[in-house]
């Protein structure tokens, strides 16, 4: 009996050695798909929110053409550059474009390769390279040095925001809803599989706001349920002494639209510390 049953369980483990391999195997070849999810489509302009705007197109260094929108404000504190999260496009950020502008700040907001009418196809390297183009847009087309800029970044965004604050510099640095790297929360996701191995795609926020010099507003909830709030610790601490947490409500896409008060009071008193210091 013993001996019928061995070649049985021996097939079973096979099969399930297999299925692990080819489960680990798509996750190696379609973690891009699964972090990037663009969409092509734009449904309103700044125009819908009352917000005057001018349509931009960027050029990257290596050919692609990006879609972006600057959305001015007449009498402007700071500069914005928002990098925002993987979903969607720039379409799906009105309500963002509108608290920015409470604010008093300038705003440019950019699609990725593949993103809206962007063209190209998203990879971590091409999302860099996109966002050195989008400041140096500001750069040239509207004269705001690097130093100057605020770094936005929304989730995956936050990757992008923190890498040009650490290599070009940065008035301020903000991160919302932010993940320490793919590989970290591929690991949490995934805990039985070997994703650290497997990950081709790092987007290590947490490294690159260790390495930045500017001063970092971590904006996370505890009730995020994309990105759990842990991830924000860690990168307040990663910034040290130049860190600040604002803890919101809500989940992970709308949090800062049911904090919205708890925002913009936190935004506008950062904003403010980062303007002072950088007229001392």
């Amino acid at each position: 009996m013993m001996e019928s049953l061995a070649p049985t369980a021996l097939r079973l483990l096979g099969l399930a050695a297999l299925a692990y391999a080819a489960f680990a195997l798509l996750l190696f070849f379609m973690q891009g798909r699964m972090l990037f999810l663009p969409s092509d489509s734009l449904w309103a302009t700044p125009a819908a929110a009352g917000l005057p705007f001018e349509e931009v197109w960027l050029d990257t260094e290596d050919g692609e053409r990006l879609h972006a929108w600057w959305v001015p404000h007449p009498e402007a504190r700071a500069t914005v550059l928002f990098s925002h999260g993987n979903a969607g496009n720039i379409s799906h950020r009105l309500d963002s474009l509108e608290l920015f502008h409470a604010l008093g700040v300038s705003v440019l907001i950019y699609d990725y390769r593949g993103y809206g009418n962007s063209s190209g196809r998203p990879t971590e390297a091409g999302l860099y390279r996109d966002g050195e183009a989008s400041l140096a847009w500001l750069e040239q087309a509207r004269g705001v040095p690097a130093a100057e800029v605020v770094q936005f970044g929304r989730s995956m965004g936050a990757a992008i925001a923190a890498r040009l604050a650490e290599r070009r510099g940065a008035r301020c640095l903000v991160v919302e809803s932010a993940f320490t790297s793919v590989p970290d929360r591929g690991a949490e996701l995934y805990w039985w599989l070997p994703v650290r191995w497997l990950a081709r795609i790092g987007m290590d926020t947490q490294r690159y706001v260790a390495g930045s010099s500017a001063p970092v507003l971590v904006v996370h909830s505890r009730a995020d349920e994309i990105v759990p709030f842990a991830h924000g610790q860690r990168i307040l601490d990663a910034a040290g002494d130049r860190g600040t947490l604002l803890e919101i409500r809500g989940d992970h896409n709308t949090g800062f639209l049911a904090s919205r008060e708890t925002w913009l009071n936190g935004l506008d008193r950062f904003l403010e510390r980062c303007t002072d210091a950088s007229s001392d």
